[in-house]
């Protein structure tokens, strides 16, 4: 154990995560030069095309007489979970921060999160070759931020492979060993999962006490259920079948799991019979803050789209789903995600992993709302517009209020705080990083920054803001429910818990996108947005037009005028029992107004 360092890569976003990785990779000789490409342990395909981390990776790395295990993570604050699962599993990490922009929004977060897990931060500058590289200044940006001596900070080129070797070495020295003892009963902490097709639910464990090996009877403590051990291995990066893992390790399980809901992330792992196990600390739950409902864009699709839930759900336990039905989508579920990139990788792996195409509708946020009920007050958590409660039950609605660090040029502290101001912001502070950057800080409603606040954002500062934010708390608001309503048929799909002072300006944006998507038919559809029961916008989808009186040559106007009156009869009966056809690209148009994409 004394020669095993656990370590992983923390950043923000495009700081170089994933190429460091690869040079680690490259210089152990864990990867061949033939096999090696760019991004290599970013293996999905979304990943690779967005050039992102999703998925943290573990992989085995061989250093001179060490055994380095290097878990790459994420960098989005999204995907913020994976990296507190993955801290958990290490003693040390490597602080990423580009020469080129200097401490982000997400390197703060990631650093705050390892030293709340008692790790060894390394601070590594990456991308010294570039010719806009400031590294002094970089360097005192980590030292007033993070307080981090500049004497400790290792400047590298992740691309051109430059200072890769004093990485390795300070890997070496200065993160500890794992501590455990391969004598005491078997105890792992499942830190990820994902499912096969045909060997079932593949189970990654760090290693703490004792060993495991093929046919060793094992327990899950939290549900208590036992399996018997199939294979263990490592991943160099490919899976690689071992005799056993020993305390300090980090690799896999196969048990012949077929039910992903048996496996838990978080959960301890010990040897069946073994008494008095306590449980390890696991991972707080995440917390989902972005909802949205998916359905089948076939009805038939259900069962398979709730197979395929649960198989992503299992090695993304931050992604949470309960069955839901709709009036007007029929079955499906509501899901629950961390943000709005996450829905959105949620839903790309759908379509390409399970090959299943989805309905999304409009993403809102959770709200508190405290109800008048027999005379008692009753507080509801809601994350659904369909069940906010009658408005003359509601004493009180509370918003979920985030703390939002904004790391921007100094140039645009105007315009910033007049974004952060239009979205009912509370300005907290101010903090100088250097003469030319500063952070602001702010209070700022969930609701106001999921959709387009980034957006914004790098707008206003050219591409140079970044931010991070975690939830604090909920705050009484003057929110109301607006209800859309298509020929006279309330539509809950596009239903939405919105601000007072907005709602009509929504109504009607999201009145405009349906009138431009929904196609005409035989009769007028009437499209209204209401407030309770005032209607804040409405607009009208004209009717098919048919010439009844186009054989008519001449001849007595009687005859026009009966053809006429039929026709008129005829389309009030068909708007009386017809219905609307809304097509799947409405729902998307809608979305897409909402979002902002």
């Amino acid at each position: 154990m004394q020669n095993i360092r656990n370590f992983c890569i923390i950043a923000h976003i495009d700081h170089g995560k994933s190429t460091l990785a690869d040079r680690l990779l490259e210089v152990t000789g864990a990867v061949s030069p033939r096999e090696l490409r760019e991004q290599f342990l970013d293996n999905r395909e979304i990943e690779r095309e967005r050039g992102i981390t999703i998925k943290a990776k573990a992989v085995l790395l061989r250093y001179q007489n060490y055994l380095l295990n290097l878990i790459d993570t994420p960098g989005h604050v999204d995907f913020s979970y994976e990296v507190l699962r993955s801290l958990k599993a290490c003693e040390g990490a490597l602080l990423l921060v580009d020469a080129t922009q200097g401490v982000q929004a997400q390197t703060v977060a990631n650093a705050l999160l390892a030293r709340e897990s008692n790790l060894k931060v390394i601070p590594v500058i990456n991308k010294i070759d570039m010719p806009i590289a400031n590294v002094e200044l970089t360097k005192e940006e980590i030292q007033k931020v993070l307080e981090i001596p500049p004497d400790e900070i290792i400047e590298v080129s992740a691309k051109l492979g430059t200072n890769v070797d004093k990485v390795l070495s300070a890997i070496v020295s200065r993160i500890p060993p794992p501590s455990g003892d391969v004598n005491k009963p078997l105890k792992a902490l499942i830190f990820d999962a994902v499912y096969d097709d045909y060997r079932g639910v593949i189970v990654f464990v760090r290693m703490i006490d004792g060993s495991v090996k093929i046919d060793d009877e094992i327990v899950m403590l939290r549900n208590n259920r036992n399996f018997k051990v199939e294979e263990v291995g490592i991943f160099t990066p490919k899976m690689v079948k071992v005799a056993k893992l020993s305390a300090g390790e980090v690799g896999y399980i196969i048990s012949g799991i077929r039910n992903s809901r048996e496996v838990k992330v978080g959960d301890t792992i010990t040897l069946k019979g073994v008494s008095e196990m306590t449980l390890l600390p696991g991972y707080r739950e995440p917390l989902p803050m972005v909802f949205a409902g998916f359905y089948p864009v076939q009805g038939r699709d259900f069962t398979a789209l709730k197979k395929s839930i649960e198989k992503l759900s299992l090695n993304d336990s931050s992604f949470t789903f309960e069955p839901e039905t709709s009036e007007a989508l029929g079955m499906g579920f509501r899901c629950g995600f961390l943000g709005l990139l996450h829905m959105d990788i949620v839903k790309e792996r759908l379509r390409r992993e399970q090959e299943i195409e989805v309905v999304q509708t409009a993403p809102n946020v959770p709200y508190e709302v405290v109800v008048i009920e027999r005379g008692m007050s009753k507080t509801l958590r809601i994350d659904n517009p369909a069940e906010f409660p009658d408005e003359l039950t509601i004493r009180e609605v509370r918003e979920p209020i985030v703390k939002t660090s904004l790391i921007i040029p100094a140039e645009n502290i105007g315009s910033i705080m007049t974004l952060c101001e239009l979205k009912r912001g509370e300005y907290l502070k101010t903090e100088y990083l250097s003469p030319t950057r500063v952070i602001l800080y702010y209070n700022l409603p969930l609701g106001e920054i999921i959709y387009d606040f980034y957006d914004k954002l790098k707008s206003a500062t050219h591409g140079f803001g970044t931010m991070d934010y975690v939830f604090i708390g909920y705050k009484p608001a003057d929110m109301v429910k607006l209800r859309i309503f298509v020929a006279n048929t309330e539509l809950d799909a596009f239903s939405s818990i919105v601000h007072h002072g907005v709602a009509e300006s929504k109504g009607r944006r999201i009145i405009q996108l349906l009138r431009q998507n929904i196609p005409r038919h035989l009769f007028q559809i009437a499209l209204q947005a209401a407030v309770g029961k005032r209607i804040v916008a409405r607009e009208n989808i004209s009717a098919l037009s048919k010439n009844v009186t186009g054989k008519c040559y001449g001849g007595d106007i009687t005859r026009k005028r009966k053809l006429w009156a039929k026709q008129k009869e005829g389309k009030k009966k068909m708007k009386s029992i017809g219905s609307v056809e809304i097509p799947q690209s409405a729902f998307i148009a809608v979305l897409s107004g909402e979002t902002g994409k």
